[in-house]
């Protein structure tokens, strides 16, 4: 009797504890994926991001997880190639089963995989720069998130800046794809709106051993400045031929080519007086102080030194804070509705996962003002954070002035 009395007592309360908790409640965990560029073009940033990632999944699990569920990640290397970089998706969808990817660095990797991501309604939270991430096709279903500035905003920072400096005669040398193009279309477009006009414009084609030919058919323009939409490899070989043709002129270059492995492979002769350009984390913020501290403590890396970690780090937190507001087993487009709310002002600003937790218990609607920026998500899912102008002086990047949008 007691027997029957105790197992009556079991089921009884088992009943009960499954009328008042949620199923999702019982979950496990919530899969991410991590595809970031350890090797290729990338790999200066690649191994910091998948940091920082891991950084902000043990913040997320630290505090309890997401609404009951752990988040677990899985990493796959992108190479920073669109080819690798789609193999690691599918394998990260279709293997593992995540819900988001997060960490996707440059625009041609982003463009290959978000069809991919779209038809799974997996979100795909990246750091590209290409305009057409924005808009239909590749953004119609809103499940893309750009952490980094688009290209023609980097346009518009290097107007900005050429007018600043007082250049004249500007020209452009892009890498022949949406990133590289997308630079330079940007900066001709701000100039030629401020009636600016670019005296020559050259788009090349990647890993060639040689660019003198491009490079004489700029340089024949006489310029004062070029800005480049490039890479750290091929910005190296441009750089090395242009200073043994022993014509002055001056570089506006991104930040992600214009690096400190640019001056440690050209020298301080070759690289003075070049201006990098990048976008720059929220560096006066709650948010990016406690990163910064605990990914150099953890990591022995400087957040300062790659923007790209910070934006890696937002796009776990946030994406949390929307699984802790609706559950792991709320649908893609469901889960990226609450993402763009969360990015976007009007609520209660938050800066760490576990503030937002605790405030979505609560009933309140947040908005989470991160490390990388305070975000403000427009209606495509893209953000404006400032840039940063540096200069080449004596072998070593020195930071001018902000360029705000």
């Amino acid at each position: 009797m007691n027997r029957r009395k105790l197992l009556t007592v079991a089921i009884a309360g088992l009943i009960s504890s499954q009328c008042v908790i949620p199923a999702w409640a019982q979950q496990e965990s919530f899969k991410i994926g991590s595809l970031n560029p350890v090797t290729g073009a990338g790999s200066p940033y690649g191994a910091g991001m998948l940091k920082a990632i891991q950084l902000a999944v043990a913040e997320v699990n630290g505090a309890g997880g997401a609404a009951g569920a752990k988040f677990e990640m899985f990493a796959e290397d992108s190479q920073t190639n669109p080819q690798a970089a789609v193999l690691g998706a599918k394998k990260l969808i279709e293997v593992q089963k995540v819900k988001a990817i997060v960490g996707a660095w440059s625009s041609g990797e982003s463009l290959a995989v978000i069809p991919i991501t779209n038809d799974s309604n997996v979100l795909l939270m990246h750091a590209a720069g290409a305009p057409a991430l924005s808009i239909a096709p590749a953004n119609a279903k809103k499940l893309g998130f750009r952490f980094q500035a688009t290209n023609e905003r980097f346009g518009r920072a290097f107007a900005q800046i050429a007018k600043k400096e007082n250049f004249k005669r500007p020209a452009t040398m892009a890498f022949n794809n949406a990133s590289g193009v997308g630079n330079t279309d940007g900066f001709k477009k701000a100039w030629t709106a401020a009636k600016g006009s670019v005296v020559a414009s050259v788009v090349y084609e990647p890993n060639r051993p040689t660019y003198r030919s491009e490079l004489q058919e700029v340089l024949r323009a006489k310029p004062d400045v070029i800005v480049t939409g490039s890479y750290l490899a091929d910005t190296t070989i441009i750089l090395r031929e242009w200073y043994q043709t022993g014509q002055p002129t001056r570089w506006i270059i991104p930040g992600w080519a214009a690096n400190a492995d640019l001056l440690k492979a050209l020298g301080p002769e070759v690289t003075e007086g070049i201006i990098s350009v990048e976008s720059i984390s929220a560096e006066d913020s709650p948010a990016y102080k406690s990163f910064a501290e605990r990914f150099a403590k953890q990591t022995g890396m400087q957040a300062q030194d790659n923007v790209y970690a910070a934006m890696s780090y937002d796009e776990v937190i946030i994406l949390a804070l929307a699984v802790q507001a609706l559950g792991p087993n709320a649908t893609g487009e469901v889960l990226a509705k609450k993402v763009h709310e969360i990015g976007t002002t009007g609520g209660t600003v938050v800066t760490n996962f576990a503030d937002g937790k605790k405030a979505l218990a609560a009933g309140t609607r947040i908005t989470y003002s991160g490390a990388s920026s305070a975000f403000n998500f427009d209606e495509n899912n893209d953000v404006t954070p400032d840039f940063a102008a540096s200069f080449v002086e004596k072998g070593k990047l020195v930071r001018k002035y902000i360029v705000k949008l």
